[in-house]
This record gives structure tokens, C-alpha cells and sequence, in this order.
């Protein structure tokens, strides 16, 4: 059976990407519940605070998560109100391009003449008020002119772990933001290139957040990336044929499949918090140092004592306590029979351990 259609078309939707592993979480996160589904960003799961920055702008009945069916009864357990034909379940993971191509072809099912929003599941924004705004004037400038809008991040440092926007002319002002063409897509830099970006001030982050209609994102579908949306547009809402036909889509996210060779692209810039929360490091960004100087993230009943040690990263959600002494600027992470250390400037490298853990004998019951 079909699922219900919204009592009017023309309505405003939101795709939540979160099908991701979240491999440098490891090993609080895991392949059933990796890190959008953990309280890590403070005491709600990072997709349920997503869900919830939405509401005001986006109601959660037209609110839909993609995830894999591995990961179905974590989204079911962050977001218990969201109605079940809602959560689009991908066969396999295939990149954003056709995470977001399934997506948009369900919610043409239900509104081909919506407006529509899609942005990962594990980021961390706020004011939540200024974000709505920005996506509600990048979806009014989709609207008016048929354009593909994705949202550039103001960069604070030259980083290289993020891929580049670099603005082009200014076009207009939609709802008090400032809307640009964009010039072009750059893939992650280098220290010095991510230098010489910041200098110019004509770079921004590509934060992976979009805006556009329904019948735009598909027509672009239709004009670059033609084999993606041939596969899966005769099998949506046929999980049996869907699964058949996953397998054969190209894996490519969708700024390469479409952005990079759009023409219509335009760019809003957020220009307030925003951190992807890539590691455990970050949460030395996004968290507020405790009397003794460390970072914690801890569920009522973990502890942590701490003797002249600062700039610590500390998680758990048991009842562990967790004692430090003599030592700076560690990660610290307890989670079922696994204890995770290392240097937070070596946050990144934890997803190499899951890599072994993933090719030895028996390693796979830690994942």
C-alpha cells in the first residue's frame, strides 16, 4: 500500500542522511549504532538533535531518514514518533548521490512539487533558529529560480579534511542571505592551498547540505548522472526489485555526480557554529571543559577523577569510572569490553583499528 500523500503539494521536506559507520567513533560507535545514534554531542542522540533542529521549519511527518536496514531499530529508537514509512532503508551503502536520488524519488511519490532539504544526520549547528533561516531562504532561492542550492560553511581555519567552495558573483538577497553562484568545487586541499583559500576570502566549506525541488534535483539526475536515476526510478517502493537494483548503482557522492557539474548551483553561507564532529577529538571543539580542564561526555552513571591531567577527552555511557593522572590531552573511551587511548592529534587514525579488527579472525564481534 502506497503511504499517505500531505494534505497539500508543494510542501516543505527534509532527507536526513544517516546511514554512515562512523568508524573514528570506534568503539562506542559500532556497525548497529554508530555515532549519529550516540548522545555524543550532548545528551540526546546526534539524530534525534538533527530531527529536532528541523521542527518549526519541517514537521517530523515529512521528515525522511535514510539509513540501512541494519540500522533500522536505532532510528526507530532516537526518533520514535517519525511514522515508519518515513525511514527509507537503503539495501547497500552506495554514497550520497544515490542516497539522495532514492530519497527524492519517494518524496516525489508523495509531493512532486516539493521543496526539499537534505543534510547529514551527525553534524552539530547552532543557533538552531539562524540555521532554519538560512535553509528557508536557500529553499525560497531554490524555488524561484530552479536552482541547486548547497550551504557553504565560513571556514576558521585552513583545514584539509574538508572539500572547498569557491564563491563566485554575488546574485541576490533572498530573506536577508546573500546568494552567490558558486565558481567551482574544490576536493581537500593541502596545508599550504588551504592557506592560500583563507587569504582570499573566497572559500567556504562544503558542508554537504542542500536545498532544492523535488523536480530540480531530478532533472539534474536526469541530465549528468542518467544511470543512477534509470536504475532506480522504475523500483522505488519495491524493496524485493530495490535491493536487486541498489546493487548495480555507481557509488559517487553527489557533488561529484551533480554539483561539480551543475550549472544552476548556488551557495548560502552559514557563518555560526558548526563542527561535522569528524572525531573524538572534536568534542574538545564542541563541549565545554569541566573545574579540571577536561572534556567529557559521560551517562549518569560513569565518573571521572582526574589528577593533574587537562585537555582530556573522556566518554562512557556504563557505570565505569574513569581515573587520569599525570596526563594531557588523551582520548580516553569505555564502551562494553573495549577501552579505546590514544593522543586526541591521533583521533583520526582510530578508524585503522577497525580496519584490522575487520580483516582478523574474530575481530568482527568488537565491531
Amino acid at each position: 500500500m502506497p503511504p499517505p500523500s500531505p494534505a497539500a503539494p508543494g510542501q516543505t521536506w527534509a532527507i536526513i542522511m544517516a546511514g554512515g559507520t562512523g568508524t573514528r567513533f570506534w568503539p562506542a560507535s559500532r556497525r548497529a549504532r554508530p555515532k549519529q545514534y550516540l548522545p555524543i554531542a550532548g545528551d540526546a542522540p546526534m539524530l534525534t538533535q538533527t530531527a529536532a533542529r528541523l521542527q518549526g521549519l519541517v514537521p517530523l511527518e515529512r521528515v525522511l531518514v535514510v539509513t540501512t536496514e541494519e540500522q533500522r531499530s536505532a532510528v526507530e529508537a532516537c526518533l520514535p514518533e517519525l511514522p515508519r514509512h518515513n525511514l527509507v532503508a537503503e539495501p547497500i551503502g552506495r554514497n550520497t548521490a544515490a542516497c539522495t536520488a532514492l530519497a527524492a524519488l519517494e518524496v516525489r511519490r508523495r509531493d512532486p512539487q516539493a521543496g526539499l532539504f537534505v543534510l547529514p544526520a551527525d553534524h552539530v549547528i547552532e543557533p538552531a533558529e539562524r540555521f532554519r533561516a538560512t535553509l528557508a531562504a536557500g529553499l525560497a532561492e531554490a524555488r524561484a529560480h530552479g536552482t541547486l542550492v548547497t550551504f557553504g560553511i565560513q571556514p576558521t581555519a585552513p583545514a584539509t579534511g574538508y572539500g572547498y567552495i569557491e564563491l563566485g558573483d554575488a546574485l541576490a538577497v533572498e530573506q536577508g542571505q546573500a546568494v552567490h553562484a558558486v565558481r567551482r568545487f574544490v576536493e581537500k586541499p593541502d596545508r599550504a592551498r588551504a592557506e592560500a583559500f583563507l587569504e582570499t576570502g573566497r572559500f567556504l566549506w562544503n558542508a554537504g547540505i542542500f536545498a532544492f525541488t523535488a523536480e530540480a534535483i531530478l532533472a539534474a539526475f536526469r541530465r549528468h548522472a542518467p544511470g543512477i536515476l534509470a536504475t532506480l526510478e522504475p523500483v522505488v517502493g519495491d524493496a524485493a526489485r530495490l535491493a536487486a537494483a541498489y546493487a548495480r548503482v555507481e557509488s559517487v557522492p553527489i557533488d561529484v555526480a551533480i554539483f561539480e557539474k551543475a550549472e544552476n548551483v548556488r551557495t548560502l553561507r552559514i557563518d555560526y557554529r558548526w563542527n561535522d564532529v569528524g572525531s573524538w577529538s572534536a568534542l574538545a571543539e564542541i563541549g565545554h571543559p569541566d573545574a579540571g580542564g577536561n572534556f567529557k561526555a559521560l551517562g549518569p552513571l560513569a565518573k571521572l577523577i582526574a589528577e593533574d591531567a587537562r585537555g582530556n577527552v573522556v566518554y562512557s555511557e556504563g557505570d565505569d569510572l574513569i581515573a587520569l593522572v599525570g596526563v594531557d590531552d588523551l582520548v580516553v573511551v569505555r564502551s562494553g569490553r573495549v577501552t579505546l587511548v590514544c593522543t586526541r592529534e591521533r583521533a583520526q587514525d582510530v578508524k585503522r583499528i577497525v580496519e584490522r579488527l575487520g580483516a582478523a579472525p574474530g575481530g568482527a564481534e568488537f565491531l
